[in-house]
């Protein structure tokens, strides 16, 4: 690692992996609902696991590990704000956001190598060729560190763990806030992870969601004879709700 690498790492509190004095465990721990869907029975070190369809079903992917102690770093993803990551419980003060990684092929490898050297799971949401996931997850699997590939292509993947439907609840008759969702996940993958699993996850709100204050019911009370009916506000298309 570069030596400008290693001062950033150190200027964050966190050392590089060849330094560690105490051998790291194996598995990273991971929500109960998750441990479920991994044959390790949480992230296993060395690891690729591709996350796709959701930023929250990613940051809660974090949120034990980084509760225990570990760091993470997310890459790539500019609209992910340290308020959505606390909600979904992870340790904000153990994570570094990098929404522009580089310019270029060659600075997004270096930038998301000098990250492995030194943080547990890393996160990258930034396409790169097929040439360089397999040098990065090699050099995840060397560091002993978690690459977290989301909503790219990621050939080799050990995991790949995929948002598949949303459900969203807070919504009573005519009016309400959509508080939390109903998240079901899918993971496939190689080796002992080839058994498709599936689960469903409660995940909080996030302030990114359009969420509907009143919904419009129809009218029970006849129109006055020759009045035209009173129009009824209702949410424009803008406000439907999108899975995140």
């Amino acid at each position: 690692m570069s030596r400008s690498a290693t001062a950033t790492l150190t200027a964050l509190g966190v050392g590089a992996a060849g330094e560690l004095t105490t051998a790291p465990a194996q598995a990273l721990p991971v929500r109960g609902e998750l441990a479920g869907l991994l044959p390790w029975g949480g992230l296993r070190r060395g690891s690729t696991v591709s996350v796709r369809g959701s930023t929250s079903l990613l940051l809660a992917l974090m949120a034990a590990a980084t509760g225990e102690g570990c760091w993470a770093a997310v890459v790539g993803l500019p609209r992910c704000g340290a308020l959505a990551a606390a909600e979904l419980g992870v340790a904000v003060h153990r994570l570094a956001l990098v929404p522009e990684p580089g310019r270029d092929q060659g600075e997004v490898e270096k930038t998301v190598a000098a990250l492995l050297d030194g943080f547990d799971l890393v996160a990258l949401a930034t396409p790169v060729t097929a040439a360089t996931s397999r040098k990065l997850s090699a050099r995840a699997r060397h560091r002993k560190a978690v690459l977290l590939p989301f909503a790219v292509p990621w050939p080799g993947s050990d995991v790949e763990l995929t948002a598949t439907s949303t459900r969203w609840t807070g919504l009573h008759t005519g009016h309400g806030l959509l508080t939390s969702r109903t998240v079901t996940v899918e993971a496939t993958g190689r080796g002992a992870a080839t058994r498709p699993r599936r689960t469903t996850l409660v995940l909080p709100g996030d302030n990114e969601t359009p969420r509907p204050g009143l919904v419009s019911l129809p009218s029970t009370t006849p129109s006055p004879p020759g009045n035209s009916p009173l129009p009824v506000a209702g949410p424009s298309s803008s406000a439907t709700p999108r899975a995140v």
